[in-house]
């Protein structure tokens, strides 16, 4: 008896499917990053547009001050030299306690389909300054207190909406705009303040309000010995950001209310000091208003699952091919992978629109009827259709939980993994793979 020979290609068809199968799903990684190039290129535009309605109605918002800046003047001979010279310096006084009370006023601005969150923040400071004494001991120095003035920074000049009034011992005194220190407060106001010498061991107290507009957040540098900030908000969703974190805070549905309470130890800068440039922006802290949901931050993780999506998809396809027998064309593989790809895109441009919520169940309800229809075309068996339908439906389901945990993400998708493997292992545990595909010829008598 002599038995027919099989030709390479036969005895290993399922392996160069699998290849086949596998260069396909990888080969959709290209359209897939394109779709995240996509979504890079769609977050751009969100920030042009946060960008060009704060520049109108007013940036993020960093407050510093109020500083009371005091100039003289320190004379000095050279040796040899009989005359005498002079130059001037500053020196800096920050507040021995200051407190902030404030109300943020939040509304949603539009720029097409852009949301970007905007502010009317009402700010009233109080607080005094303490002891001004000069440690320039040996020096020869002559204080210009009538040149004294007090520093208030913030960040957009263009978000002061009204007038600002400073009070000082009770006598209260107009700004102007600009920062006379420009290498510790870069932009703010301005308010001279004549002292006199007989309030150098006196205390000064101050007192002054600010209507202020921004978007996105406000913060606070603590220049005082002890600072205390208070914010209340009707906005839902903040993040609280920078350096500090609030002391009490409290967040519900109606809005937040949040205390921050630093101390000097708890800063990198002195109370006072002399024309160094003490470097202050560090120690920043505030507040966020974020939007309920970044469709594009979501929508970006959710393509980190499109290779298991793809691969899982591709893997029934595979098993139905080998197990009943039926012929997959790699055309048809691919078509499959496009749909799937094309998931994110719907994802994307739906939200864009609709909440996010509303866009999934879109996107996905699309995606898993347009390849249940495909694949009943293909395997001609109705339970398997419905195999494929409802594993379709878990996969889209299990994504979409993955994608509201946050913070347990890792760990529940590495136990999906694991529950998926061992299903598939489980399910392939008695295919004789060695078998698969080897047809063996019919036997020919000499």
């Amino acid at each position: 008896m002599v038995q027919k020979n099989q030709s390479f290609f036969d005895k290993n068809a399922v392996m160069i499917k699998v290849v086949v199968v596998a260069f396909l799903a990888l080969a959709l990684l290209i359209p897939t990053s394109m779709i995240s190039s996509l979504v890079m290129e769609r977050q751009g535009r969100l920030r042009e547009a946060t960008f060009e309605i704060g520049s109108k109605w007013g940036l993020e918002q960093k407050i510093t001050g109020p500083i009371l800046t005091v100039p003289y003047y320190a004379y000095y001979r050279e040796k040899e030299d009989k005359q005498v010279s002079r130059t001037k310096h500053f020196a800096h006084f920050l507040p021995e306690d200051i407190k902030v009370n404030g109300v943020l006023n939040p509304e949603v601005r539009y720029r097409g389909i852009f949301q970007v969150a905007v502010y009317n923040a009402d700010l009233n400071f109080s607080g005094f300054f303490k002891n001004l004494v000069f440690f320039t001991e040996g020096k020869n120095i002559e204080i210009d207190w009538a040149g004294a003035f007090i520093t208030m920074g913030i960040s957009d000049l263009r978000g002061i909406s009204e007038s600002v009034t400073f009070s000082l011992n009770g006598t209260e005194s107009g700004c102007e705009p600009g920062s006379r220190i420009r290498s510790l407060v870069e932009s703010g106001i301005t308010v001279a303040v004549p002292l006199n010498e007989e309030l150098e061991a006196k205390d000064i107290n101050f007192s002054f309000s600010i209507s202020l507009n921004g978007s996105q957040g406000i913060s606070f540098i603590p220049v005082g010995k002890e600072t205390s900030v208070s914010i209340t908000s009707s906005w839902d969703s903040p993040s609280f950001v920078g350096a500090f974190l609030p002391v009490t805070r409290e967040v519900t549905s109606e809005g937040f209310e949040a205390r921050w309470r630093v101390l000097e130890l708890n800063r990198n800068f002195p109370q006072q000091w002399t024309d160094d440039n003490v470097r202050i922006d560090n120690s920043a802290f505030g507040v966020s208003l974020m939007l309920p949901m970044d469709k594009y931050q979501i929508t970006e993780r959710s393509m980190k699952y499109a290779v298991l999506f793809i691969a899982l998809t591709f893997m029934v396809f595979f098993f139905v091919e080998i197990l009943q027998k039926l012929r997959v064309h790699p055309i048809q593989y691919a078509l499959v992978g496009f749909g799937l790809v094309l998931f994110y895109l719907l994802l994307l441009s739906l939200s864009e629109h609709l909440n996010f919520s509303m866009a999934y169940i879109l996107a996905s309800l699309g995606i898993v009827a347009m390849i249940t229809i495909y694949s009943a075309s293909i395997f001609i068996n109705l339970k398997l259709t419905v195999i494929l339908s409802v594993l379709m439906i878990a996969l889209y389901g299990f994504l979409y939980i993955l994608l509201q945990l946050q913070d347990y993400a890792l760990l529940m998708g590495s136990i999906g993994l694991f529950i998926i493997l061992s299903g598939v292992m489980y399910l392939t545990r008695k295919v004789d793979w060695y078998s698969v595909g080897v047809e063996q010829s019919d036997e020919i008598t000499d």
